[in-house]
């Protein structure tokens, strides 16, 4: 009996590259946690979180969490492997995701400025941040109605959100060394993450609407063939 040729392509790739993107702000995220429990001080004194540690503390314990759990729902490979998993992982997704944003937006709207940023960084901040909360709840609505395709979409778009800092740390190190170093060029690089980010999404976002369209197309020429 032979057997359909199953593709060879592999996805198992994305994870990786999702989570090597956010390593450096992991690292630092890692070492902050260490410092604001008392350990050695790894990092630059940040007076800020210092005097008021719970919301830097969740915002990074559940940034790591979403980084890292998140990259596995982008494997499609993965998901048809272990759909389960895939629909217990989006539950705490949602969870963390929401922690993520609640907590960057709080610090944004009650933390002092952060020194180095000017009022550009702070719109930026608050616009992203409410972004993917609403990003999270949308694709949350979208899959109680049973909406896949909204729903992947608006994760994916919340997912990318979460990543900015990763990409931050490009964009940053590339505008500085070509701009120099100043407040208006630092909330630029940081919105440009963002950006970056939010245009890669929309674009596997397409991709993946093109595929599922040519898909639908193919099986109703299949149909009206075999009828």
């Amino acid at each position: 009996m032979i057997r359909p040729a199953r593709s060879t392509r592999s996805t198992g790739w994305v994870p990786v590259a999702l989570v090597a993107l956010v390593l450096v702000p992991a690292i630092a995220g890692s070492l902050r946690l260490l410092d604001l429990s008392g350990g050695p001080t790894l990092m630059p004194a940040n007076p800020r979180m210092s005097a008021s540690p719970v919301p830097v503390v969740v915002h990074i314990i559940s940034a790591l969490a979403y980084a890292t759990l998140g990259a596995f729902q982008f494997s499609a490979g993965f998901r048809r492997r272990r759909p389960g998993w895939h629909r217990m992982a989006g539950r705490v997704l949602v969870v963390l995701g929401l922690a993520v944003a609640f907590s960057a937006l709080w610090m944004t709207l009650f933390y002092p400025r952060q020194p180095g940023t000017g009022e550009l960084a702070y719109v930026f901040r608050l616009s992203f941040g409410s972004g993917m909360a609403a990003g999270v709840i949308l694709g949350l609505t979208a899959i109680r109605r049973r909406d896949v395709a909204r729903h992947q979409a608006w994760m994916t778009r919340a997912y990318a959100l979460a990543l900015g800092a990763g990409t931050q740390v490009f964009t940053q190190g590339l505008v500085h060394a070509v701009f120099g170093t100043s407040a208006l060029t630092t909330d630029l690089s940081l919105g440009a993450g963002w950006a970056i980010n939010l245009a890669v999404a929309e674009y596997v976002i397409r991709r993946r609407g093109s595929r599922r369209t040519a898909s639908t197309t193919t099986g109703r020429r299949g149909s009206v063939i075999s009828g």
